[in-house]
């Protein structure tokens, strides 16, 4: 199963009266876990920076001015998502952003039931509790203290850590497959084994506790199943 992490930086909070994605970030899940696929891009807003939303992310004029438009990254991005899920903290937010961007660039908007809502899952696992990215990393144990501003591509990755432990954590299926390294249609692995590993984990069992065992097996009976 492909599923896609993703989070975006804007000008402010209504494409309707004129504001832009400044940064996409997104990060390829197969089977719930990372992979190196990324897809990370900067893009000129063709409009100044409000200062309310420079102070979130830093993203300035100078900074953006030369950057690609989004014009000429929005069919790059949809081929990254292709069909997959997509992962958002607070999706209504960013999917809002996108379609109206994909929008005017006439491309296939994106429905919003493909959207994973982790803001959703984290008030109805926690009702009552607070459920910002930040709580979430606090509660989970989490390190984001390398976010001192928002940041799409580095909040995709935090958030990635943070969804897995929404879902039930790092064990997705316990790696029970029995051969390795097949892709199915959808750019999950399939049959997947661990590999070996280059030598053999030391025993945990001090000399007392072995001979402590031995004695333990030798007074049940030469019947005993521990003696064939």
């Amino acid at each position: 199963m492909r599923e896609i992490v993703l989070d975006t930086e804007t000008t402010g909070f209504d494409p309707e009266s004129g504001d832009r994605i400044v940064e996409i970030g997104a990060i390829e899940l197969i089977r719930h876990m990372p992979t190196e696929n990324v897809f990370h891009e900067y893009i000129d807003p063709e409009r100044t920076m409000p200062d309310e939303a420079f102070q979130v992310h830093g993203l300035g004029d100078d900074f953006l001015r030369g950057k690609p438009k989004f014009a000429e990254i929005g069919q790059k991005f949809l081929d990254f998502v292709g069909d997959a899920k997509l992962v958002i903290h607070n999706a209504a937010f960013d999917m809002k952003f996108l379609n109206a961007e994909l929008k005017w660039m006439g491309l296939p908007l994106l429905p919003y039931d493909r959207a994973v809502d982790t803001l959703d899952i984290a008030r109805r696992k926690f009702p009552g509790s607070p459920a910002s990215l930040d709580a979430l990393c606090r509660r989970f144990g989490i390190d984001n203290s390398a976010r001192t501003l928002h940041g799409a591509l580095l909040d995709s990755e935090i958030l990635a850590e943070v969804y897995l432990e929404l879902i039930g954590g790092r064990q997705p299926d316990f790696g029970l497959s029995t051969s390795a390294g097949q892709n199915d249609k959808s750019g999950g692995v399939t049959n997947w084994t661990p590999p070996p590993r280059p030598s053999p984990l030391p025993s945990r069992l001090s000399d007392a506790e072995k001979e402590a065992h031995a004695s333990f097996v030798a007074g049940l009976g030469e019947k005993a199943m521990w003696s064939n």
